[in-house]
């Protein structure tokens, strides 16, 4: 999953993979603006078949909440 999510932030994001690490947020990301925001959250649901709440949404805010926030909505569909 881990790896999975680097790819889609990477795509995202239009930095090298290595771009992501546990300290990727938007202040080491440039193009991780709110538009940059709403790509990664709809590549996400679209990549893991889930749903993310405004509450979710609103979370994840560093790479490292945004696999919690993954995590926690896989884990409470199956």
């Amino acid at each position: 999953m881990e790896e999975k999510v680097r790819r889609i932030m990477s795509s995202v994001f239009l930095v090298d993979i290595e771009k992501i690490d546990e300290n990727a947020s938007p202040e080491t990301l440039p193009k991780w603006d709110s538009l940059g925001h709403l790509n990664l959250i709809t590549s996400i649901e679209e990549e893991f078949g889930i749903t993310l709440d405004d509450e979710q949404i609103i979370e994840m805010l560093n790479y490292k909440l945004v696999l919690e926030v993954i995590r926690e909505c896989l884990k409470a569909s199956s």
